[in-house]
């Protein structure tokens, strides 16, 4: 195809107005005028001709760099790949009629070689989409991909091209992420000042109820509460951008991954507290709980188990309190993996949500799919449980939905895990409880190996961690029983000359103070203490 460079000017013929064109005289003065390319391009479908032209170059030596260009972009497609070539043809053409760039060469084979439009610049939002259709793994990471992807990242990057992507864009999204967070912390304390000026409040009276009902639709016009984006979601919400970047670079879209570069507060793991009796009343007295993650003593847990011991699901709650199962792990334990006589369980399956619907998975970790041994107490609750779904097996009779799974519902169907944390919390408000999560329960059956003797190696295998560094940091919060055990083990270890003020005797109980006689003060001048502790002249 036919390519040139020419030079020409804007002068016109003084008599007519017409351009001059090659035929100005002034031309043959080289700054003058200006130097223009034009390729010809593969016709369109309908066989009409086109080009690629472009003017204004100050010398040929750039005209013929951007004409080498464009041979060079419709070199691209191999012999015969008529499709690529017309892909490249419209692409130039779109380039001609926006006085846009001219596209990188190298960035362009890489995308005919993907199969991508040529035409359309490849936005952030539309390599996320493509990413994440063909990403492979466990679907509880791609459900939380996808929702990093739709709630965070589209929102406010999606529209940005994919190659101009800069650690900037990154570091503005999520500046505006913690102002969000701010307008959500104060659009929730005033929702929930109005809701406690509602409950509160006596209302007596036709025009304290007019009040009250303007009151309640003032409230239902509120915007409902929102969660706070916390370090650790933010966290992930980049390890996603980060792993969709990392397959962008693979294909050779890009070369440089900008969210490696961006600064953003660790999002560090809760530590998990006990509820002693001043957390309690703080708790009663204001309704925040002084950490996220709470444990129940164990007089808490003996309390709770008493109260659930005929309910349906008390086996359940009992396994989880004692040996730390995840509650899609205790959903999903099969009977089959279950060795009563043994005192052993294996953790080979779990159920897992997705939204509400619910599907069988491997355990979380490699580490999760173990063995666990068994306490007496658990394998009687195992059994009486067995014993109860025999029966109800007999009485459902036909309609009985056969699962192998060890906690069912009535009818054999498998256990919902959201209604199951449902029906927990109903069962320990019933008593007044203070407020833990279920799986705050397995962080309570850690604390209590602990403080049974059980080093963090056991605990680590018990609860089916990858790493011991997870084990220490959050699962292994200490009984305050245990706790001043320690402490005062600890402190006995120490010799000391003088006795301790625990042991210094009260103005009740007089006692000959052997060490106070031999003190210095209470000796006359010139005397000093031998090393038996008497008195000695000087």
């Amino acid at each position: 195809m036919k390519g040139s460079t020419h030079r020409r000017c804007y002068c016109r013929d003084p008599k007519t107005g017409k351009p001059l064109g090659k035929k100005c005289p002034k031309l043959t003065n080289r700054k003058h005028g200006s130097y223009s390319i034009r390729q010809e391009l593969p016709p369109r479908e309908d066989g009409t001709r086109r080009s690629f032209s472009r003017a204004g170059y100050d010398n040929l030596k750039a005209a013929q760099a951007d004409l080498d260009h464009v041979r060079a972009l419709l070199g691209l497609a191999g012999a015969g790949d008529a499709e690529g070539l017309t892909q490249i043809a419209d692409l130039l053409e779109k380039v001609a009629d926006e006085k846009a760039p001219l596209p990188d060469i190298e960035a362009t084979r890489r995308r005919l070689s993907h199969g991508l439009d040529l035409t359309n610049r490849l936005t952030v939002g539309e390599w996320l989409d493509m990413w994440l259709a063909g990403k492979k793994g466990r679907q509880s990471a791609i459900s939380r991909d996808e929702s990093n992807i739709r709630v965070h990242l589209k929102p406010r990057i999606g529209h940005l091209r994919l190659d101009r992507l800069r650690v900037t864009h990154l570091s503005q999204m999520f500046e505006a992420i913690a102002e969000d967070n701010v307008e959500i912390a104060e659009g929730n304390a005033a929702r929930r000042k109005a809701f406690e000026d509602l409950t509160q409040t006596p209302w007596k009276g036709r025009e304290h109820r007019a009040r009250r009902k303007a009151m309640k639709a003032a409230i239902a016009e509120m915007e409902p509460y929102r969660r706070i984006v916390g370090p650790a979601t933010r966290q992930r919400v980049r390890s996603t951008l980060r792993a969709a970047l990392n397959a962008a670079i693979a294909q050779q879209l890009i070369t440089f991954n900008p969210s490696a570069h961006v600064e953003l507060e660790a999002g560090r793991r809760p530590k998990a507290l006990v509820w002693t009796e001043e957390r309690i009343l703080h708790w009663k007295r204001t309704g925040e709980k002084p950490s996220p993650v709470m444990v129940w003593t164990p007089e808490h847990t003996g309390l709770f188990l008493d109260h659930v011991v005929e309910d349906r699901l008390y086996a359940l709650f009992h396994l989880i309190a004692f040996r730390g199962l995840r509650r899609g792990e205790a959903c999903g334990q099969r009977w089959t993996d279950a060795r009563l006589d043994a005192g052993l369980i294996t953790v080979a399956k779990q159920l897992v949500v997705n939204g509400w619907e619910v599907y069988e998975d491997d355990p979380k970790t490699d580490a999760g799919a173990r063995s666990i041994a068994l306490d007496s107490d658990t394998v009687q609750a195992l059994k009486r449980h067995r014993a109860q779904q025999d029966k109800d097996r007999d009485e459902w009779g036909s309609a009985w939905v056969e699962t192998g799974r060890v906690f069912t519902r009535e009818n054999g169907e498998p256990l919902h895990p959201a209604n199951v944390t449902r029906r927990f919390i109903e069962l320990y408000e019933e008593i007044g409880l203070p407020p833990i999560r279920l799986h705050d329960l397995r962080h309570g059956a850690a604390t209590l190996a602990h403080a049974a003797g059980a080093d963090l190696k056991d605990i680590q295998e018990m609860l089916g961690h990858s790493s011991i560094t997870i084990t220490s940091d959050t699962y292994t919060s200490l009984l305050p029983e245990a706790d001043l055990a320690i402490a005062e083990a600890a402190a006995r270890l120490v010799p000391r000359a003088r006795a301790t003020s625990a042991d210094t005797p009260t103005e009740a109980e007089p006692e000959h103070d052997e060490a106070k006689e031999n003190s210095p003060e209470s000796m006359p001048d010139g005397a000093e203490r031998s090393e038996e502790g008497h008195s000695s002249p000087g």
